[in-house]
């Protein structure tokens, strides 16, 4: 994708991200976004066939960054000589932080669910080969009670609970669940 791409893909994303903090999904039209992103219908649709698809397209926009392999120091935080899991899970939040005014859009309403179902996809990746159950647990429901709780963690977090760290999200997660 070249430059210009880029820069009108962010502009939906963008025009998406603001209807969404002002009006339900299913009452967001193409034409608002197309409106809102000041772009042509034809350009709308040179990117997204349709609205679920660019709901979907954001999600893993944010998603790919959030849960990158690659763990580089960033502006606000360094995680780059830390691998436990706690330190992946901080890691995570710090991200949805930042991202926090395009997700608190997605967890309202109607696409709440469908961004919900996206981001357990990707916490079941990364959670998976950190959680040991014991003996008598199965290892998917314990894996299924880690992602649960914790997208209820960060559902909660971001709603505005926003005095809270990172850190601080972190500890009341793993102290909740007592998985480590």
């Amino acid at each position: 994708m070249d430059r210009r791409q880029r820069k009108t893909r962010n502009a939906i994303f963008t025009a998406f991200s603001a209807l969404l903090s002002k009006k339900t999904y299913t009452s967001i039209t193409v034409q608002d976004i197309i409106d809102e992103a000041d772009i042509g219908r034809s350009t709308f649709y040179a990117h997204f066939e349709t609205k679920d698809e660019l709901l979907k397209a954001l999600c893993t926009d944010i998603f790919e960054h959030v849960f990158s392999e690659e763990v580089m120091s960033e502006e606000h935080h360094d995680f780059s000589h830390h691998s436990s899991f706690r330190d992946k899970v901080t890691h995570i939040l710090y991200h949805l932080k930042e991202k926090q005014q395009d997700i608190r859009g997605l967890f309202s309403g109607e696409c709440g669910e469908v961004f919900l179902r996206y981001l357990k996809e990707y916490l079941y990746r990364v959670f998976d080969e950190h959680i040991t159950a014991e003996d008598n647990i199965p290892h998917d429901y314990a894996l299924d009670i880690a992602v649960s709780c914790f997208s209820e963690t960060i559902r909660w977090w971001l709603k505005g609970q926003n005095g809270y760290t990172p850190e601080q999200m972190a500890g009341y997660y793993f102290d909740s669940i007592k998985i480590l």
